[in-house]
């Protein structure tokens, strides 16, 4: 009985290791440090160069690395969540899941008569649409699937964290030029549930990630149509 109460984790510790306080900790380590990065790659680099898309990638690499952080000093636990030795494999489809959905979904908009082309985002927008998918598809997966929807459902349970995590990713792109809220209401109910259920397919986020940023990048740069909260490129 001695060793057991030896052994028992201290009440800091209890507290730190409770689910709400990871989910806190955790988020505000990885927005602090990808809002801090985002600001320097803008200040560094004009957005129409490779130099630019390398910054994006160097964001998203160092959310990354916050993330892992925190799952092994914080958490303390392995990082199940990224492995490297699937990255090869869940990150390609992913990307190939995400274009294919978006190339699908507009293809039966333009069946039925609901697209017009206005204008054509030309190769000078190609680097920061890059940036803006692989940034957007990073952070945001870590942040609402890795972090928030996992802790959410180890307190609240697997179906409520994907309805709350849903809604929240919804509620958090109300703050973007000409949101509404019918716009939220789609993105949670359409990207909010896929990528939630993507995570939960294989409790990774590679698959996630790739997900998002071709989805971003399809609907950006391939067909030309605005992406909730990133700047638009000028057409040509």
């Amino acid at each position: 009985m001695d060793d057991l109460q030896t052994a028992r984790p201290g009440i800091l510790r209890r507290i730190i290791a409770f689910p709400l306080t990871l989910m806190v900790l955790e988020f505000l380590a990885v927005a602090m440090a990808a809002s801090a990065a985002t600001v320097g790659l803008k200040g560094l680099f004009s957005h129409g160069t490779p130099g630019y898309f390398l910054g994006g990638l160097g964001v998203a690499v160092l959310a990354i690395l916050v993330f892992l952080a925190c799952t092994r000093w914080i958490e303390r636990r392995s990082a199940h969540d990224l492995p490297l030795a699937t990255m090869t494999k869940d990150l390609p489809l992913g990307i190939l899941i995400g274009g294919a959905l978006f190339t699908l979904m507009t293809g039966i908009v333009a069946l039925l008569g609901g697209l017009s082309v206005e204008g054509v985002n030309g190769i000078g927008a190609l680097w920061a649409m890059l940036v803006m998918a692989v940034t957007s598809g990073t952070i945001e997966e870590i942040l609402f699937r890795g972090i928030l929807l996992r802790h959410v459902e180890a307190m609240l349970g697997t179906w409520t964290a994907l309805v709350v995590t849903s809604a929240l990713f919804g509620a958090a792109h109300l703050a973007n030029d000409g949101a509404s809220l019918f716009a939220a209401f789609a993105i949670a109910m359409e990207a909010g549930i896929l990528l939630g259920a993507a995570y939960l397919w294989k409790r990774r986020l590679w698959i996630p990630i790739g997900i998002h940023a071709a989805w971003n990048f399809t609907q950006g740069w391939v067909f030309s149509v605005p992406v909730s909260g990133a700047m638009r490129p000028r057409a040509c």
